[in-house]
């Protein structure tokens, strides 16, 4: 929204001196070829995608929730995990996508935001591509390796500091290679870890890092009602969940959903993606110094 009303102040300002020129004996109207560029550039404002300001000293802003309005909204996320080293499992046979659960999602007209690693979109390039060009979805980083930017962090293995940004512009590179064109500047961190030396070194790419208030409980469950209960439990407006879309982790997730969606949209929630959410904190951050992880 500050976009556009920049790009239409611009707009202005542009026709106001395009006056003054030809009251002067000035052309009336820029070049073509300027003119090209002007509306090349106001476009690429107005399609930008919402980030969050740098929290303090510069550090990576990191957002947990919308706000608690009274426009119920909440947005579902789902990682698409795969580690660096699991190639051999998934040539074993190892199903580490879910085709089902998005094609649920489309059922139910759903948008929702993939957090995906570089591997996976490695592994499912078709997919990831598919999933990329459909409006009602948008695809985010979940690093390259899917390893953890910091110590103690559920067993993953570790990124070393000085190749944190690499790995998470090596999964930008992924999405590419697998034809996402347009992938969103949003960063979740593997096993949501992490603390003020990871938020710092990410800090020159640009990214924001999302997290969650609403646990969902999926990675691993069989229970698809227990999986329902607790995201039903604890969404409230401007809440995101997390869960996951990777069959052989999460194999109850897409049941789960079949309750979830319609339980939400009774109460009167509505579906957003994580960039709608941004969006409407309008700069909200919060970029801690503390590690965190979260509750089980």
């Amino acid at each position: 929204m500050i976009l556009s009303v920049r790009s239409i102040a611009v707009t202005c300002a542009l026709g106001a001196l395009g006056a003054a020129l030809t009251a002067c004996g000035g052309p009336a109207t820029p070049p073509p070829a300027r003119r090209a560029h002007q509306a090349s550039a106001t476009s690429a404002a107005t399609t930008r995608p919402p980030t969050l300001a740098p929290g303090p000293a510069g550090l990576t802003p990191v957002f947990e929730n919308g706000p608690r309005s009274r426009d119920r909204t909440v947005a579902l996320t789902f990682d698409a995990d795969m580690t660096a080293d699991q190639g051999a499992r998934a040539a074993a046979g190892e199903h580490f996508d879910n085709p089902r659960l998005i094609a649920t999602l489309r059922e139910f007209k759903v948008p929702a935001t993939v957090f995906m690693t570089g591997r996976w979109a490695d592994e499912y390039p078709r997919e990831a591509r598919d999933i990329g060009q459909d409006p009602l979805f948008e695809i985010a980083n979940h690093s390259y390796s899917h390893y953890a930017f910091t110590k103690d962090c559920y067993g993953l293995p570790t990124v070393p500091e000085d190749r944190m940004r690499a790995d998470v512009e090596r999964a930008y590179a992924a999405f590419r290679t697998a034809g996402v064109r347009d992938a969103m500047p949003y960063f979740r961190f593997p096993g949501g870890c992490y603390d003020q030396r990871s938020l710092r070194t990410l800090s020159a790419a640009g990214v924001t890092a999302v997290q969650w208030d609403v646990v969902s409980g999926d990675a691993f469950a069989t229970d698809a009602d227990a999986v329902a209960r607790q995201v039903l439990d604890g969404v409230r407006s401007g809440s995101v969940v997390v869960m996951h879309c990777t069959r052989s982790a999460a194999p109850a997730t897409e049941r789960a959903l079949r309750t979830i969606v319609p339980e939400l949209r009774h109460r009167g929630f509505r579906f957003v993606k994580v960039s709608e959410l941004i969006g409407a904190a309008g700069g909200r951050h919060r970029a801690s110094a503390r590690s965190w992880s979260p509750r089980p």
